[in-house]
């Protein structure tokens, strides 16, 4: 049984370090002062709704690691229960590391990242996968996204933090991107036609 949600992560040999290197008394602060949270509230629900990727780490039963990307429509990693997220999990390459691994291994994370915002979130947890509920294929289906589903993945929050936002290159989506260069393209064209219509006048645009 875990003193502290923050457990998850900081081990008895994390903690030794963080000693040694002189955090553990602000750490130790924090743990008192409430730790991480441990269900999913309406800001982590929120910043799951404007997120079109996530990545997700898993490890097979000899503790090799493995990180995977996982993409889709703004969103797609979706509140199931208070303590519960899920996704759809479309058709890749066929390798299915990460069902294996899950096969063996429950243990999971979740790196959430807007680069756009400059912020992060860990969540650390277990994942299972589910074949054949299609009430739950329905529910975190989108029919926006042309990926095809062949099974959802449940992952229960144990806990997670929001990281700081130092060393962050910003980078911006091509749904983000997209507007902002159409206004830059309708003003030019305000401006080649303005242009256009001096010169026909004669006049020193």
């Amino acid at each position: 049984m875990r003193e502290f949600p923050s457990d998850v992560a900081f081990t008895p040999a994390v903690k030794g370090i963080q000693s040694d290197k002189g955090s553990r008394t602000g750490y130790a602060r924090m743990e008192s002062g409430g730790s991480w949270e441990t269900c999913v509230t309406p800001e982590l629900e929120a910043f799951l709704a404007d997120l079109d990727m996530f990545y997700l780490g898993t490890a097979n039963a000899e503790g090799q690691p493995y990180i995977q990307y996982r993409g889709g429509s703004p969103g797609f990693l979706k509140r199931v229960d208070e303590k519960t997220l899920g996704f759809s999990d479309f058709a890749g390459n066929r390798q299915y590391i990460t069902l294996g691994n899950l096969s063996e291994n429950s243990k999971a994370f979740i790196f959430l990242m807007d680069y756009a915002r400059s912020q992060r979130i860990k969540l650390w947890g277990n994942a299972r996968v589910v074949e054949d509920d299609p009430a739950l294929l329905d529910r975190l289906r989108d029919s926006s996204y042309p990926g095809k589903v062949e099974r959802a993945i449940l992952f229960e929050i144990e806990a997670w933090d929001v990281n700081c936002p130092q060393h962050i290159h910003k980078r911006f989506s091509q749904k983000q991107i997209v507007p902002v260069i159409e206004d830059l393209q309708g003003r030019i064209a305000e401006l080649e036609a303005k242009i256009i219509g001096l010169e026909s006048k004669g006049q020193d645009p």
